[in-house]
């Protein structure tokens, strides 16, 4: 099929044939019941087993099946990459060969896409989705990936999906660097986009055949985070950039609150002649309103859809979050100085910084997210 079609859905193999007639004539088959002009492009490693003429057997009878051989710089994302650069449409579909994505959801992706979206995930971690007979081991690195993902992409629940769709407008141009797993990571930090959306699915594990995941996916994956937050900085563009601004303006705010809580704190006891306590409890909660409305209408205030009819529920959340972060600093001042032996500036500069964490990462998951 040499012309263009609706919906590239692009399967890298390495390896799979065990599983590669099947998967193709599922996701045929969901293209077909849904009225969807697509392709399936399989990308393969240079397979040594019969994964090759497998799917060129099927191409040789199915117009819209089409397969790429790539024999140098072998890898999931690299596959992903070029399956990108040989597809025919401008929706892109990136699905697993192993069954471990479920080909029924397909049709919600490419509408997701239609319907505005520069980019649809498949989320394990958002309300609906779910991981199948995972090992412990493989779910706590899987958790331990996917929030250390989010430190960059906070909004989205699961940025080390391996089941997604894109506009080819979001990655045309886009200096990817693909390497091991999570091209997902790469597209988000260095792709050209606005608005995503997630759609749950069921995580299932590989039916047949081998799982790839080796114990240098980890160090990839690292590269990968330092290499997005170093093209970030360098271009001071895309969305890792504007989070860490928001970081940062977090961070100005919460000092301006430290100014206002040791000024009000010093006139109403020294001017007004309150307790001490009491000074200070009316100077906590003071700071607390500061630093509210500073982050609402300057630090957050990119964020699309904050609801002013939510302004209340957002402060009361800010307001627990707060006295948490307090609470964490007192806890670890205790912990270092009494238990320790820490010198206590030291250990109250430690806890500072600890809170300052906790107040930006629960407040960014749970205060100041897309409503």
């Amino acid at each position: 099929m040499a012309e263009p079609c609706d919906l590239s859905v692009i399967i890298p193999t390495f390896n799979e044939e065990e599983n590669i007639a099947a998967i193709i004539d599922a996701v045929d088959g969901v293209l077909s019941q849904n009225g969807i002009r697509g392709e399936v492009l399989v990308v393969d490693d240079d397979s040594k087993d019969r994964t090759i003429p497998i799917v060129r057997e099927i191409a040789g009878r199915r117009e819209n099946v089409r397969l790429v051989v790539r024999r140098e710089d072998h890898g999931l994302s690299q596959s992903v990459v070029e399956g990108f650069r040989s597809a025919r449409s401008d929706i892109l579909q990136v699905i697993d060969a192993d069954f471990s994505h479920p080909p029924e959801l397909i049709p919600l992706f490419y509408e997701a896409i239609r319907g505005g979206a520069d980019i649809a995930i498949g989320s394990r971690y958002t309300k609906g989705g779910d991981i199948e007979a995972w090992p412990l081991a493989r779910r706590v690195i899987s958790l331990g990936a996917t929030a250390f993902g989010r430190i960059l992409f906070p909004e989205v629940t699961d940025p080390v999906s391996g089941f997604f769709a894109v506009r080819r407008e979001v990655v045309d141009g886009a200096p990817l660097a693909p390497r091991g797993y999570k091209i997902l990571m790469e597209v988000l930090g260095k792709g050209r986009w606005r608005t995503f959306v997630e759609i749950p699915f069921v995580f299932k594990d590989r039916e047949e055949g081998a799982s790839k995941l080796r114990a240098g996916t980890m160090v990839d994956y690292l590269r990968q985070c330092g290499g997005i937050v170093r093209f970030s900085v360098t271009r001071r563009t895309g969305s890792v950039w504007a989070e860490w601004n928001k970081v940062v303006r977090f961070g100005l705010v919460g000092l301006s609150g430290i100014f206002v809580n040791m000024g009000l704190l010093y006139a109403l006891t020294e001017i007004a002649g309150l307790y001490y306590l009491v000074s200070a409890a009316i100077a906590i909660e003071v700071s607390i309103v500061n630093n509210f409305v500073l982050n609402d209408v300057w630090t957050f205030r990119s964020i699309e859809n904050l609801k002013f009819k939510r302004k209340f529920s957002r402060f009361g959340s800010f307001q627990a979050v707060s006295m948490g972060g307090l609470a964490i600093n007192m806890a670890i001042l205790y912990l270092l100085v009494d238990i320790a032996g820490a010198y206590y500036l030291v250990a109250n500069l430690a806890g500072i910084l600890i809170a300052f964490a906790w107040n930006y990462a629960i407040n960014r998951h749970y205060t100041w997210v897309r409503g």
